[in-house]
């Protein structure tokens, strides 16, 4: 199957401002790109590129004074199965994980593993370990937040997540990752794009979706707390230890997103 992604963002600087934009497919998928995904800058801006520490792809500008339109718009073969589910992979314990996979342990901005490790012992000590446990961690977390987007906050932080009881789906994704680590599971923050395949509707609004991965028997795997099943058609953008590491943009000065649209649609042969 192909899935048309893409989004278009409208700001308004008062000032030339630097941006980053972290918003290209992901390299594991390019060879998936039937056409490129190039950012789009109206009105045009030079434009360079670098790799993160994480080995996201980002774009630098600076932003002119008044406004400014970014979009994107790619077509992505996708092999139209849904997330796998590995139900033997075991835990590895920590002095025989990978040193590359250590970083995804440790407290990050967002997911403060010190102030959670407590509750997690509490709710998951019992737990079969493995993906039986990152499962119950996704269950609890699905059950434990009330997703709208009226509760969208871009600072709550995994604690206030779990306080609050309320988010979205980055606010599922940093609980269950904080979990995880308390849990001595590294575990990385996702986001990229979602949509529709496979779910019957009513379908919500689109935007770019956060999911995380877990490490588990010497391999990475998806999983989901805000929508709890195995889904069609992820389109992943970037990975980090949480949603500071992968910002879909960032700006150095005073600017103002004034319209923002994503779409995710599965293309159809004719």
């Amino acid at each position: 199957m192909q899935i048309r992604v893409g989004f278009e963002m409208n700001y308004d600087c008062p000032a030339p401002t630097p941006m980053i934009f972290n918003t290209h497919v992901h390299y594991s998928r390019v060879s998936d790109l039937v056409s490129r995904d190039d950012l789009v800058f109206d009105p045009p801006v030079p434009a360079s590129a670098y790799r993160d520490s994480f080995g996201n792809w980002c774009s630098r500008i600076v932003a002119p004074r008044g406004r400014m339109r970014i979009s994107a718009d790619a077509l992505v073969n996708d092999s139209g199965s849904a997330d796998p589910v590995v139900a033997h992979a075991r835990q590895l314990a920590v002095p025989d994980l990978p040193e590359e996979t250590l970083l995804f342990l440790l407290g990050s901005r967002y997911c403060e593993t010190d102030l959670l490790s407590q509750a997690a012992w509490d709710l998951f000590g019992h737990t079969p370990m493995g993906w039986g446990r990152v499962q119950a961690i996704c269950d609890h977390v699905h059950r434990h937040i009330a997703f709208g987007y009226e509760h969208a906050r871009m600072t709550r932080s995994a604690l206030e997540a779990y306080h609050d009881r309320t988010g979205v789906c980055r606010d599922y994704a940093h609980l269950a990752v904080a979990f995880c680590r308390c849990m001595n599971i590294p575990a990385r923050y996702c986001t990229g794009y979602l949509g529709d395949v496979g779910v019957p509707p009513p379908y919500g609004p689109m935007d770019f979706a956060a999911w995380f991965e877990a490490f588990l028997d010497g391999a990475w795997h998806t999983f989901d707390a805000r929508n709890n099943t195995p889904r069609i058609g992820r389109v992943l953008i970037a990975r980090g230890r949480d949603a500071a590491d992968v910002a879909i943009s960032n700006a150095f000065g005073l600017c103002t997103l004034t319209g923002f649209r994503v779409w995710t649609d599965e293309v159809r042969a004719p």
